[in-house]
């Protein structure tokens, strides 16, 4: 995954599954309606006009607009980042490539539906996390690898 077509071969592989898992539950699923796979995980079909935690969803529509035009501008942002990036830098590229992934696969949503679709629900003693899907977990593990190369990968880095 060093080279600049293999990063953007694992965007498309991403957003391939992320999309590929997002339609799978909203063809499978009843929305709202949870099914229980687990004690602490149950899958759960809901749409998200908003941002992270549902952040914006009831602003009144002005907001789909708004998510579209930030995540194309952060996904050329970060593209053009990727592909300037060396070789070497292979940390780096798996974050802003997993950033780069879920950004877009939350893009396609707002774009074709004006929502997100989010399905998976984790849950403990009755408080539920906010559901998310593929590209949310694609983008949290981007960031968090992002910091752990301001943390950690800059020092090996000439």
């Amino acid at each position: 995954m060093n080279g600049i077509g293999g990063r953007f071969a694992l965007v498309l592989l991403v957003l391939a599954l992320d999309q590929a898992t997002k339609l799978w539950a909203a063809s499978a699923l009843d929305y709202g309606m949870p099914v229980a796979l687990l004690p602490f995980f149950n899958l759960t079909l809901v749409h998200n006009p908003g941002a992270a935690f549902s952040f914006l969803a009831d602003a009144g529509g002005w907001q789909r607009l708004f998510f579209i035009g930030l995540s194309t501008v952060v996904s050329l942002v970060l593209a053009a980042w990727i592909w300037r990036l060396p070789r070497t830098a292979r940390l780096l590229g798996i974050a802003l490539v997993l950033v780069l992934s879920g950004a877009l696969g939350n893009l396609v949503d707002r774009v074709a539906y004006g929502y997100v679709i989010d399905f998976i629900d984790l849950h403990a003693g009755g408080w539920h996390w906010p559901a998310f899907n593929i590209a949310d977990s694609a983008i949290t593990c981007g960031v968090i690898l992002l910091l752990a190369d301001g943390l950690f990968g800059g020092r090996t880095r000439s």
